[in-house]
């Protein structure tokens, strides 16, 4: 077990939680590690079982541990990834801190490039996916979230093919955040025309460029894809955050 540094009365759990999280990362505790009980850590860092418990409870929130009960309970070190990054933009935009329109900025530059890659590196076996995939759009649907999960499966598997993981991981975090988006404007604003945001056969100029292995025209089709579906996506959020401020109260 690694030695931890006494912390100081102020910032206690958020102290605490940097230290056991910097241990998780260099490889202290491992996925499936069980980390010392909250006795056991109160005593070694020298802070009450309350800064302990609060320590834990954030690294909880932020994907690093999970909390199990019974004979065997107590916190258990998970495996990191994408979903951290994805919560974590999609509270910045729940917030008002990233707009929509920012969002398909670096979507414009983001998966140009993912495309580009991907059409270089195109197998068989993804391409038979990528074919796939686009006949699984075109399938009648009833949900709106099922409508998305179904046009993001393109997304999710030219990131894959891109080879980076942090453009993977970038990819699924734009993602999340405009899945957000749409089920709020959806949710909140009953708007119910969403689905022509996104009509099927938009992803079909990218898969066709990326399964001929022509970079260029995926890196222009996919540029060209995330501008238009962003105009209409950014037309939507401000009807509804038109509405949102005129049912506001007054202060």
């Amino acid at each position: 077990m690694p030695r931890f540094k006494p912390i100081k009365q102020s910032r206690v759990s958020e102290e605490v939680a940097e230290q056991l999280k910097q241990s998780i990362i260099v490889g202290h505790f491992k996925e499936g590690d069980k980390l010392p009980s909250e006795r056991d850590l109160a005593e070694e860092f020298q802070v009450s079982r309350v800064a302990i418990h609060e320590a834990l409870r954030s690294l909880e929130n932020s994907g690093f541990i999970v909390t199990r009960q019974g004979p065997t309970g107590g916190s258990y070190v998970t495996e990191l990834t994408f979903e951290c990054s994805v919560n974590a933009f999609q509270d910045l935009y729940i917030a008002e801190k990233i707009s929509i329109s920012e969002v398909h900025h670096v979507r414009r530059v983001v998966e140009a490039e993912v495309a580009r890659l991907a059409a270089l590196n195109i197998t068989p076996e993804y391409a038979q996916r990528l074919r796939d995939s686009l006949e699984a759009e075109e399938l009648p649907v009833e949900l709106l979230l099922d409508d998305i999960a179904r046009k993001m499966a393109v997304h999710f598997i030219l990131a894959e093919m891109s080879g980076n993981r942090f453009l993977e991981a970038l990819v699924r975090s734009l993602m999340g955040l405009i899945r957000v988006a749409v089920e709020t404007i959806a949710l909140e604003s009953g708007e119910h025309d969403l689905f022509d945001l996104h009509p099927a056969g938009m992803h079909r100029p990218i898969v066709e460029a990326v399964i001929a292995g022509d970079a260029e025209a995926a890196a222009s089709a996919a540029k060209e894809h995330a501008t238009k579906y962003g105009e209409n996506l950014g037309i939507m959020e401000k009807i509804y955050r038109g509405k949102k401020s005129k049912i506001a109260p007054s202060v």
